[in-house]
């Protein structure tokens, strides 16, 4: 298996693992543990000096966008989740209009260069944080004309605390499509390289974690 494989494997489980935690989040009003850290962290890593600096260890960092990039590959209905899945293209197909919109790009990176002044401040996850990069995502990304439809429970959605949590982790879906994009990612890929992409999902899972 090849590194180029792996890394678009790691890039495509940030875009689950975000719409994974947007469906709970929407769902439940929460999410376990700190599942959402490492995506929150991947957006102030614009310039790593290593495909790895991004999001770290996949195995503990982005287990579960690996699992569920597995349940996508495998077309196994047991598993799939629709909303899940919708988030997860939908995101894809978001990066596609930003990739055609240079002003919204450099409008993003300045953006996140001042919540960056906040994350050192706080914490890249600190609730000021959080908001910072969820009302950057409600001024850019959520004025292209297509935008995703987030369903779930009403009481949580229409909070403060949840509606930055789902804003945020969009744009961290949105930091994954672009990493996948730039390391030769392409939507049909996911149509013809499902095979290469459980395998990477499973040498990835089986692999020693990295302390």
């Amino acid at each position: 298996m090849n590194n180029r494989s792996h890394e678009q494997a790691i890039a495509l489980a940030a875009v689950f693992q975000a719409a994974t935690l947007v469906e709970q989040l929407a769902r439940t009003g929460d999410i376990a543990g700190d599942a959402s850290d490492p995506l929150i962290k991947s957006l102030f890593e614009q310039s790593p000096a290593h495909f790895n600096d991004v999001y770290g260890d996949p195995k503990l960092n982005l287990g579960i966008g690996l699992r569920q990039l597995q349940v996508v590959c495998k077309r196994d209905p047991r598993g799939l989740n629709p909303d899940v899945t919708r988030y997860a293209l939908s995101l894809l197909h978001l990066e596609r209009k930003l990739f055609k919109s240079p002003a919204m790009i450099s409008q993003l990176g300045q953006g996140i260069d001042a919540a960056s002044r906040q994350a050192q401040h706080f914490s890249p996850t600190h609730e000021n944080t959080v908001a910072a990069l969820a009302g950057l995502y409600k001024q850019t990304l959520s004025n292209l004309s297509f935008r995703i439809r987030v369903t779930g429970n009403p009481t949580y959605l229409q909070t403060n605390y949840t509606a930055n949590r789902v804003r945020a982790l969009l744009l961290a879906g949105i930091r994954g499509a672009i990493l996948w994009r730039q390391v030769g990612g392409k939507r049909w890929h996911l149509l013809t390289n499902r095979k290469r992409y459980l395998k990477a999902c499973e040498e990835l899972l089986n692999q020693p974690s990295r302390h």
